[in-house]
């Protein structure tokens, strides 16, 4: 193998792959949150939503997103990642145009559920992408990149959805949240035609690498499976990976964590909105922006402190309760909008510097029952993505106030930092890996 074509194909790989699915999801995030924006503006109002309605009709895309979890991976298995993500993306954005149009709740809670599914298989995708172009030492950087679109889409998309609400307003008879969803809508369905043309399933497809560069780059990723595969650990069975207690720590932690994760994903403009009256729309949208690009820089810094202490369990612990304390915060002083805002700003970051080190953990579970474990902590912990925006609507009507709902969020995340500190227990795992790392 040829140092030089190898490390000239790792190059072209990072600047034509990994961007490029970085943007995808980016994409996904901005359709996926676009709702937030648009119930600030105007939509709530036309279609006659409560505070309970809206988080209803915003959660149940994770309801979706769990039906179709299974089924859609399966599909991609068989079709193959190129083909299923340019298919989805080409689905979720043309759900995404519908939603423009919808009149009221019931057609709104049908386009969302249907959102969820047709994202459902687009991370595991994304994932057997990166199996089929990058070695295994290097993955978790590749995938560390999709980590921080959630947090830069919500940034930059905030003070974007607001100026189209604000600013392209009843053009051609349409609101400005109606313009919203055709907006971010039509880069989805562009971006899936144009994923069958340039994507490539592995190397020998890509007409951007040279002939020296597919074969050493083929190589090395033969040469990679096959330690893989010797080093592979025969899987144990369902009922044992079920009935595994640590299996269930993951999980309950997941749950109580994207509870906090995605009530202030979904309530977030709202919150700072009741901070002060005299932030217009536009206002709001910019506000939102910093605590989501503080979040971001958190989750990179976290993450290679993490990386180069060999520690996960604090790591992942202290940016939960970060996030619980910013809540509890912005309950308390809400009458003091600038400093409420500090505390939304803490809570992002605490909730964002979260992922990285929390996913390190969750690798560490025995590898017998690693595929069957993860599955369970994926599936039933994004089901917390209904219960967080539910209950934050549903708490807000109940007492015509956001101080209970951020409470609620707050004691979800100190739960998930709790059970986390319990992992370092007896003989957990994760506590032998961090000492064989050292």
């Amino acid at each position: 193998m040829n140092s030089t074509d190898i490390l000239s194909a790792r190059k072209k790989v990072r600047w034509h792959i990994l961007p490029y699915l970085f943007i995808i999801y980016f994409v996904a995030f901005l359709d996926r949150s676009s709702i937030t924006y648009a119930s600030i503006g105007g939509m709530d109002q036309s279609l006659g939503l409560t505070a309970t309605t809206y988080g209803f009709i915003a959660g149940i895309f994770f309801i979706g997103y769990f039906v179709f979890g299974v089924p859609g991976n399966m599909i991609l298995e068989k079709v193959g990642a190129r083909k299923w993500i340019g298919l989805i993306l080409v689905l979720w954005g043309a759900v995404t145009l519908l939603t423009a149009f919808v009149h009221s709740a019931v057609e709104l809670t049908t386009l969302r559920f249907f959102l969820g599914v047709f994202e459902a298989a687009l991370f595991p995708g994304m994932t057997l992408i990166i199996t089929y172009w990058v070695r295994s030492a290097d993955r978790a950087g590749a995938v560390a990149l999709f980590m921080i679109a959630p947090p830069l889409a919500n940034s930059f998309g905030a003070p974007l959805a607001t100026w189209i609400i604000t600013h392209i307003h009843m053009a051609l008879d349409l609101a400005g949240w109606r313009w919203l969803f055709l907006i971010v809508g039509i880069p989805a369905v562009l971006l899936g035609f144009f994923t069958f043309w340039y994507l490539a399933d592995n190397p020998n497809k890509a007409s951007w690498l040279t002939q020296d560069e597919k074969k050493a780059l083929n190589e090395e990723l033969a040469f990679d499976a096959k330690l893989t595969e010797d080093n592979k650990v025969q899987g144990a069975p369902f009922k044992e990976a079920f009935t595994n207690g640590r299996v269930w720590k993951m999980t309950f932690i997941n749950v109580f964590y994207v509870v906090g994760l995605y009530g202030l994903t979904f309530w977030l403009p709202q919150m700072i909105g009741e901070l002060s009256s005299k932030f217009s729309t536009m206002t709001i949208g910019w506000l939102t922006a910093a605590p989501y690009l503080l979040g971001a820089i958190a989750l990179v810094l976290n993450s290679r402190h993490s990386d180069s202490t060999h520690e996960r369990i604090w790591h992942t612990a202290c940016g939960a309760f970060l996030g619980g304390i910013g809540f509890i915060g912005a309950a308390l002083t809400g009458h003091m909008p600038w400093v409420a805002m500090g505390f939304l700003c803490l809570a992002a970051i605490g909730i964002y510097a979260w992922s990285g080190p929390y996913w390190a953990i969750t690798t560490m579970m025995d590898p017998r029952i690693a595929a069957i474990g993860l599955g369970i902590v994926n599936a039933l912990g994004n089901l917390g993505g209904f219960v967080g925006p539910y209950a934050v609507g549903w708490l807000k009507d109940s007492t015509g106030s956001q101080i209970t709902a951020m409470i609620f969020l707050a004691t979800s995340l100190i739960l998930a930092g709790l059970i986390v500190l319990s992992l370092r227990r007896g003989n957990d795992p994760v506590k032998k890996v961090e000492q064989q790392e050292l």
